[in-house]
């Protein structure tokens, strides 16, 4: 089942790109952009990552903060991070536990092949933990604009 609008976020433990433990919990206070994507340095990830980066200043003016969630491994999210900037933490799902706390660790089908990955979605959560916004399967420069918007209007 999908997380709607008004859910508790699912609390979580992982550690970022700097190999330091984070919990959804330490954001209280803020809001937080908490955004899927499926790996590290490919076409539309980029694109997602680069397009919160690009709106990173008005981010912080809204007192909020950005959290990528992919499967990659530390060293991939350093490289990622470094070669396009990014100035948020990457966060490490390598067992894909937080990705299923959210429901976004589905079955996708290519080509009669079945295997599960990440999909592209996000969260806005405000400052006491709740959802404020939940998409699934978006489009990452949709994920961007959608993302931004709940966060104005929040």
């Amino acid at each position: 089942m999908d997380l709607q609008p008004g859910d508790e976020a699912p609390d979580f433990e992982a550690v970022t790109d700097q190999n330091q433990t984070v919990r959804l919990r330490d954001f209280r206070g803020k809001k937080v952009v908490l955004y899927f994507y499926p790996e590290d340095d490919t076409t539309g990830c980029t694109l997602q990552a680069c397009g919160f980066r690009d709106h990173y200043p008005e981010v912080k003016e809204l007192n909020a903060v950005i959290l990528g969630v992919s499967p990659d491994g530390v060293e991939s999210h350093v490289k990622f991070k470094s070669k396009y900037g990014l100035p948020f933490s990457l966060l490490v799902d390598e067992d894909h536990a937080i990705a299923e706390a959210y429901g976004v660790w589905q079955e996708k089908s290519l080509f009669g092949v079945k295997r599960s990955e990440i999909i592209r979605s996000h969260f806005v959560i405000d400052e006491t933990g709740k959802i404020i916004e939940a998409e699934y399967k978006i489009p990452a420069r949709d994920s961007v604009l959608e993302a931004m918007q709940a966060l104005r209007e929040s």
